[in-house]
């Protein structure tokens, strides 16, 4: 990581402070800033750009080809993360999603168009490989924001989705395995009650058991400022059935204020929802942070705010991970996780790469 990254906690909590009082004093002109301060390589960028979690590579690269060929932001944030939805070995999102308790997918997904202020979600939707086009279409052909459950799924028939078995056989062999090692006292028999090889049959051995509260947020700006946001996901593996997290709530797990900037989220969805996490990004930008200071500004209030010791370490810490993203209308951009390292997709003119995450915690 470099030192761009490798942020000292003291030391960023410190230049908030000063950058809270360039805020007021922008505040008291009538004035909104734009932060200046750089963190990270990202907050000094300028111009057309799309940013993504990890696993979005190909859909800031898709989203960034489209808003240079001059198509709307919302429309490439899309059919960017239509790639991921799409891809039978991404086991956060879409087809081969891992599913919930009872084995079946269950999607959420929102997204937002800066110029028009106009959002769309579904959530709980099933048997749909992309939700964030559905999403798309209550955006654009509805009055509504958010449709759910059954309706949702009505709702992408009507418009000529096709309805598609989503469990594809390596989640559902995932599946059958938490299934078989979630409690020793049930009737499902763990590897070690077997009398033969639980592989047997299958591809090579499986591994440990695959748990993911992976999602994915792809933004995007074009050269004329405008901006759009998409978050889309499978949500917590074998959830309770009808659980669900941040990814399809408007200012939770997605954010886009034309005048401002967008937001996103990743990781444990009720954190964020606690904390209004992308909406909370982008006020923060409002105020006169740069992206990645407002990506940490904010992971710091989830962190401070987290208060039931079964969600906190030995050092008082969140034991849980979450990632957070941001772009601004200028073309700066930014993310920070609650720890460790991780990276981010980034899509500019330089091209389509990974870049290094902030880290609260180091």
């Amino acid at each position: 990581m470099n030192q761009h990254n490798n942020i000292d906690r003291r030391a960023f909590l410190g230049m908030t402070g000063v950058a809270a009082g360039t805020t007021l004093a922008g505040a008291a002109t009538g004035k909104t800033p734009l932060g200046s301060n750089s963190l990270a390589p990202g907050d000094d960028h300028r111009g057309v750009a799309c940013i993504s979690s990890g696993n979005g590579r190909p859909a800031t690269s898709k989203a960034y080809e489209m808003i240079m060929a001059g198509r709307d932001p919302v429309d490439a944030v899309v059919a960017g993360v239509n790639i991921v939805e799409s891809d039978p070995n991404d086991m956060s999102v879409g087809y081969g999603g891992l599913p919930n308790e009872e084995g079946v997918v269950q999607l959420d997904s929102c997204v937002m168009h800066g110029p028009t202020h106009k959002a769309g979600a579904v959530a709980c939707i099933e048997d749909i490989k992309n939700p964030a086009s559905v999403a798309l279409f209550v955006l654009k052909r509805t009055d509504h924001v958010m449709i759910v459950g059954r309706g949702a799924k009505q709702f992408a028939l009507a418009h000529g989705f096709k309805a598609e078995d989503l469990l594809n056989d390596r989640a559902r062999k995932a599946w059958l395995r938490w299934k078989e090692n979630s409690n020793p006292n049930d009737d499902w028999l763990n590897a070690e009650q077997m009398d033969f090889d639980p592989n047997e049959g299958r591809e090579g051995a499986m591994g440990p058991i695959p748990f993911t509260y992976g999602t994915i947020n792809c933004s995007g700006v074009d050269a004329n400022g405008d901006l759009a946001s998409v978050t889309t996901t499978s949500g917590l593996s074998y959830k309770i059935p009808g659980r669900v997290g941040d990814s399809p709530i408007v200012g939770a797990g997605m954010f886009c204020d034309n005048a401002v900037g967008a937001a996103g989220a990743t990781g444990r969805g009720e954190a964020v929802i606690q904390n209004c996490g992308a909406f909370s990004i982008v006020r923060e930008m409002e105020n006169g942070l740069s992206p990645t200071e407002a990506c940490l500004a904010v992971m710091k209030r989830i962190a401070d705010r987290t208060k039931q010791k079964r969600l906190l370490n030995e050092r008082g810490e969140p034991n849980f991970g979450v990632t957070l993203y941001a772009l601004r209308k200028d073309g700066a951009y930014g993310s920070a996780l609650m720890r460790g390292r991780g990276n981010f997709a980034v899509t500019t003119s330089a091209g389509t790469r990974h870049e290094a995450c902030a880290s609260l915690f180091g």
